[in-house]
């Protein structure tokens, strides 16, 4: 058994966000059913862009290898 919650996320799934400025985070709420919601704060914001961006880039590297 593992300790980390795992999310899927499809294209399909609806994702929105809120700004919750009297916290200086960020709120995002992902799903319909059974939603979840990630609190995100300020700070945390830029690490999370770059590690998403950086992510995708491997991806498009990956995808792209394959093609050659």
């Amino acid at each position: 058994m593992t300790d980390m919650v795992q999310v899927h996320l499809t294209a399909d799934m609806p994702i929105r966000l809120r700004a919750l400025k009297f916290a200086d985070r960020v709120e995002v709420r992902i799903g319909k059913a059974f939603p979840i919601a990630l609190l995100i704060d300020r700070p945390a914001l830029e690490t999370l862009k770059h590690a998403l961006t950086e992510g995708q880039q491997e991806l498009d590297t990956h995808e792209t290898e394959e093609r050659a």
